[in-house]
C-alpha cells in the first residue's frame, strides 16, 4: 500500500479515506459507537476536553482495515455519543516516527492543543525486534492542524533508564501536578515484567526521568502498555494494559487485559503506592482505555473495543475495523471504582418496551425486537437456579447472558452469536437484596453488560446475522422480573 501513496502524508490520508469511504459495507457498522471513517482502528488516544468539543483521537491506518504505519484519526463530539471525524492529525512522516505515530495523549497549555505521541522507528530487517520509541509533541491553536515541533524527540532514548527496555518505551499520558507537567510510559525490565516510568518537565519540551513508579508483581504481564494517571475523588488511579497477563481464577482470560489501581502518587520520590489491582472489564473486547476530565468534573473513560491477535470479522470485504466502548463515567463508591454509561446517552431513546413484576419460569420471547438498543432488567431470583437473557436470537443464533445462584457466576456467552470469535466469560456476582441489576447495551455488533450499578461491565463484540433481532428472556425455575425496560438507541 505504501507504494500506491508513495509516501505517508496526512493529505495522502485525508484524500484516500474521502475516495474510498462510500466502499465500506454498513451491515456490522454501529450505530452509537466511534469507529474509523474508513480502515483500521485501534488505541484512542489524546482524549481531551478542548475548546467545547470532546477530542478523540485513535491508532489509525487509514488505507485498509489492517494494522500498518500508524496515523492518528481524529473525531470531535459535543456530547460523546454523535462524533464528527476531522483530518488526519498526525502522519508518520518524520526521521523519528517514520515506522508509526503510536499512542499517546493530550494537554492543553497556553490555549493550544499539545499531542504527545510515541515515534516508532523499525531499525533493522526483524520489525518485530528491531526498532526505537522516542517521545514527541505537535502543537495546535484551533485544535484541528497540528505541527511537529523541531526540538523532537524531546524525550529520546538517551533518558531511558538503564533498567528498562531499551525498545519498548511507549504511549505516554502527559498529565499536570503542581504546576509541573508529568508524563508516564509504558515498558519493562526486560526481564518479563511490565514497569511504568514517570517523567517531569516545565515546558512539555523539556524532560527528566523521575522514577520507575511501578511494575508487575511477576503475574501482571510481561510489558504495560497505554498507562494513565489521574485523580479520582482524592485518590489517585493508575490505568495500565499489561500485555501476556496470565489469568487469575475467572479473570484475564483475554491475550491482553487492563487494570486499574487505586493509590497515591508520590511526585518527589516517583512512587506510586497501591495495594490491589482489578481488571476494569470482565469480557472479551476492551484494551488500551484512556480517560480524560470534562467541564463538568467528570472522569470519562473510553477504551479500543475489539482485542489483539485476533481476527474481525470486517476486515475481509467491509472495509473497516475496530470501534470504541461507550464512554463510561468514573467513580468511587465503597472505595471501589464503578463505571456507568455517561448521562448523555439518554437523551437518544425512543420506542419504550417495558414489563412490571413479570413470574417467569421456563423461556419467553419478548414483544419487542432491535439490533441497537438499551435493556435494564432488574431480577429477583426468587427460586431460580439460572434465569437471565437471550440477546440477538435467531434460529440457532444467540448470545447469552446468565446467572447461577448456586456459584454467584454471571456468564457472558458468544459461541452461538454468528460469525467471528466465540467462547465464554463467568464473574462472580454477588446479589443485592436477592437481585441482579443489568443495564445492557447492544449496538449491531457490540453488547456491553453493566452490572449491579456499574459495579463491573463485560464487552463483547459479536456477529449476527441480520435477522438475529429477538430478546427473550428465561429461569430455570421462578424468578421474578421487577423491571425491564428497552429503548431503542438511534
Amino acid at each position: 500500500m505504501k507504494d500506491k501513496v508513495k509516501h505517508y502524508t496526512r493529505e495522502n490520508a485525508d484524500t484516500y479515506i474521502g475516495e474510498n469511504k462510500q466502499n465500506i459495507r454498513l451491515d456490522y457498522r454501529l450505530q452509537y459507537h466511534l469507529m474509523s471513517e474508513y480502515g483500521w482502528m485501534n488505541d484512542p488516544n489524546g482524549f481531551v476536553f478542548f475548546k467545547e468539543n470532546f477530542h478523540l483521537f485513535y491508532q489509525h491506518y487509514p488505507y485498509t482495515s489492517y494494522w500498518g504505519p500508524m496515523h492518528w484519526g481524529h473525531a470531535i463530539s459535543r456530547d460523546l455519543i454523535k462524533w464528527t471525524y476531522l483530518p488526519v492529525a498526525l502522519a508518520p512522516d518524520q526521521s523519528y516516527d517514520e515506522s508509526g505515530c503510536f499512542s499517546g495523549s493530550a494537554i492543553e497549555k497556553d490555549g493550544k492543543l499539545f499531542l504527545m505521541y510515541t515515534g516508532h522507528v523499525v531499525t533493522g530487517p526483524d520489525k518485530d525486534n528491531d526498532y526505537i520509541q522516542t517521545q514527541n509533541l505537535a502543537v495546535s491553536d484551533e485544535g484541528v492542524r497540528f505541527e511537529k515541533i523541531q526540538q523532537n524527540p524531546v524525550i529520546p532514548v538517551s533518558l531511558i533508564p538503564t533498567s528498562a527496555s531499551q525498545k519498548d518505551f511507549r504511549d505516554p499520558k502527559v498529565f499536570e501536578r503542581d504546576g509541573k507537567y508529568y508524563a508516564v510510559i509504558g515498558s519493562n525490565d526486560n526481564s518479563k515484567n511490565g514497569i511504568i516510568l514517570l517523567y517531569r518537565s516545565e515546558d512539555l519540551q523539556h524532560w527528566t526521568f523521575v522514577n520507575e513508579i511501578a511494575r508487575s508483581d511477576g503475574h501482571m504481564g510481561d510489558n504495560w502498555e497505554c498507562p494513565d494517571l489521574f485523580q479520582l475523588d482524592h485518590q489517585d488511579v493508575l490505568v495500565v494494559s499489561p500485555q501476556r497477563m496470565p489469568s487469575q481464577g475467572y479473570d484475564y482470560h483475554n491475550i491482553h487485559s487492563t487494570v486499574s489501581m487505586l493509590g497515591r502518587l508520590d511526585t518527589e520520590q516517583g512512587k506510586f503506592h497501591y495495594n490491589d489491582y482489578k481488571p476494569m472489564d470482565y469480557g472479551f473486547d476492551y484494551y488500551a482505555p484512556q480517560t480524560c476530565e470534562d467541564n463538568q468534573g467528570r472522569r470519562i473513560v473510553i477504551a479500543w473495543m475489539e482485542t489483539w491477535e485476533i481476527a474481525i470479522p470486517t476486515q475481509e470485504g467491509h472495509h473497516w475495523a475496530g470501534a470504541m466502548t461507550l464512554p463510561r463515567e468514573m467513580r468511587i463508591v465503597n472505595d471501589k471504582i464503578v463505571y456507568r454509561p455517561v448521562e448523555e446517552i439518554k437523551t437518544y431513546r425512543s420506542e419504550l418496551y417495558e414489563l412490571k413484576d413479570v413470574l417467569l419460569s421456563g423461556e419467553q420471547r419478548l414483544e419487542c425486537t432491535g439490533d441497537s438498543y438499551e435493556l435494564d432488567v432488574v431480577f429477583d431470583a426468587f427460586e431460580a437456579e439460572e434465569f437471565g437473557l437471550k440477546l440477538r436470537v435467531h434460529e440457532k443464533e444467540e448470545t447469552l447472558i446468565s446467572y447461577r445462584v448456586d456459584d454467584n457466576l454471571l456468564r457472558f456467552n458468544r459461541d452461538q452469536s454468528g460469525i467471528g470469535p466465540k467462547g465464554e466469560r463467568l464473574t462472580k456476582v454477588p446479589l443485592n437484596n436477592n437481585q441482579l441489576v443489568l443495564r445492557i447495551f447492544v449496538d449491531r455488533s457490540s453488547v456491553e453488560i453493566f452490572i449491579q450499578d456499574g459495579e463491573k461491565v463485560m464487552t463483547g463484540r459479536i456477529y449476527p446475522g441480520t435477522e438475529s433481532l429477538g430478546i427473550h428472556v428465561f429461569s430455570q425455575g421462578k424468578c421474578r422480573i421487577v423491571s425491564l425496560n428497552k429503548w431503542d438507541i438511534l
